[in-house]
């Protein structure tokens, strides 16, 4: 593996994060007001792009060019594409906003229990119920966007279903860090 040092900050897997963050201003426009057609391009976009998260990794921890530009953009993009699909299709009447509110608050509150911790010198690394939560997520979402019936699938019905098991783990696994950090760390006052 190589070190950090050794190692082009503008790599395959930084590229891909960058165009997932790039791609949340598209889907914003896609979604200002989109019919059957602009649904289904909206859910190809958003599920292609969405499918580069997995890429990224994999390409970094194989070819051994994990970064911190890396580390700090992986997520940054997973939480822009995915709180930005969600506040578009509020105004939509395609998911509540109060589920809306919650999920992007529990991103907001590990975010910053993350921040907490690396001023301790602990690295909170991604939980395996965070991973479930954002796959769930961007399962809930593709239906969601695409809204409409096609081939007699009722895809609202089918993301607001996958939108309850999203939220679910959404609060479960922000809990879970909470606790867990609380449980392993003592916690320094002010």
């Amino acid at each position: 593996m190589q070190t950090e040092s050794q190692v082009s900050y503008l790599n395959l897997p930084n590229s891909l994060s960058i165009v997932r963050i790039g791609t949340a201003p598209v889907l914003v426009v896609l979604l200002l007001s989109p019919g059957k057609t602009l649904s289904l391009i909206s859910a190809a976009v958003f599920g292609a792009v969405c499918a580069t998260d997995w890429l990224d990794g994999y390409l970094a921890r194989k070819k051994g060019i994990i970064t911190s530009l890396g580390k700090f953009l992986d997520p940054l993009a997973d939480k822009l594409l995915i709180t930005t699909a969600f506040i578009m299709l509020i105004p939509l009447g395609r998911v509540p906003a109060w589920i809306v509110a919650l999920m992007i608050g529990r991103e907001m509150a590990v975010t910053g229990l993350r921040a907490i911790a690396s001023n301790m010198g602990v690295v909170m690394a991604a939980s395996t119920l965070g991973k479930l939560k954002t796959v769930a997520q961007i399962v809930c979402l593709v239906p969601l966007i695409i809204h409409y019936k096609y081939f007699g699938i009722d895809f609202h019905f089918i993301g607001s279903l996958f939108l309850i098991a999203a939220f679910v783990l959404t609060i479960w696994s922000g809990l879970d860090y909470f606790l867990n950090f609380f449980k392993k760390y003592n916690f320094p006052g002010d």
